[in-house]
């Protein structure tokens, strides 16, 4: 996790990933705590780790996407590296009136990587350049 990202945050999501790989489980605190840094997402973000929703995408040359699907059936794109959704409350909750950390895709993202659930995808770097320009999705 890059270090513009809350360290409490942080923290939390290196709590959950210590926890989880020894339990299996997330405890109730730890969902407490989930709620109340990254608000009203952390359950919508819970509930996109449960369907599945989140696809680890790499290519050859090491590049890292994320591809999160979001409730409306619609892909995202999501970067981690920096952050960053492509998404409507990215843009108006978390850039525009600075309310949240990250939006549910973006945290999903993290929340599967910590807990070692991610679907995983490999893509030629050629479809990964398509992926990160916006102009093509890998078949899920």
């Amino acid at each position: 996790m890059a270090s513009c990202l809350s360290a409490v945050a942080e923290q939390l999501l290196r709590d959950l990933q210590r926890v989880y790989l020894e339990n299996g489980q997330i405890p109730d605190d730890l969902l407490i705590a989930l709620r109340f840094v990254f608000g009203a997402c952390a359950l919508q973000a819970l509930d996109l780790v449960d369907q599945r929703a989140v696809t680890r995408v790499t290519s050859p040359s090491g590049r890292l996407a994320f591809q999160v699907l979001g409730g409306s059936g619609r892909l995202y794109t999501c970067y981690t590296s920096c952050h960053y959704c492509p998404c409507h409350a990215f843009s108006f909750s978390v850039l525009r009136r600075n309310q949240s950390l990250l939006c549910k895709h973006v945290l999903a993202a993290y929340i599967c990587q910590a807990m070692g659930v991610c679907q995983q995808e490999q893509v030629s770097d050629q479809q990964m350049t398509l992926i990160l320009s916006g102009r093509a999705e890998p078949d899920l």
